[in-house]
C-alpha cells in the first residue's frame, strides 16, 4: 500500500470489459512525508468515491481488484482503498 494524491481522471473510449462503469483516476504516488512525489503517475480504479485533490491509500492487491471487478482477466493493477483525512 502507498499514499497517493489524485491529480486527475482518465477517460477511455475503448477499455477492457472488466472496467465498464469504473472511474479511472490518475494518481501521483507520494513518499512517506505525504507531499513529495514518488515515481511516475499511475492509473487507479476508484473503489471509494474519491475526488481530484484527495490523498488516498492505493494498493496493488490483484486479488482484491479481481474480486471487486468480478474478472479474472482484468488488466488493472492499482485501486484506491481509503481516503486520508489529514495528510
Amino acid at each position: 500500500m502507498q499514499l497517493a494524491r489524485i491529480i486527475g481522471t482518465a477517460t477511455a473510449t475503448v477499455k477492457h470489459p472488466s472496467l465498464t462503469g469504473s472511474t479511472l483516476h490518475v494518481v501521483q504516488p507520494l513518499q512517506a512525508d505525504g507531499r513529495s512525489p514518488d515515481g511516475d503517475p499511475q492509473l487507479a480504479i476508484d473503489m471509494i468515491a474519491a475526488g481530484v485533490g484527495d490523498v488516498v491509500m492505493i494498493t496493488s492487491d490483484g486479488r482484491l481488484l479481481r474480486e471487486r471487478l468480478k474478472s479474472t482477466t482484468t488488466p488493472a493493477r492499482w485501486s484506491t482503498v481509503a481516503i486520508i483525512d489529514n495528510p
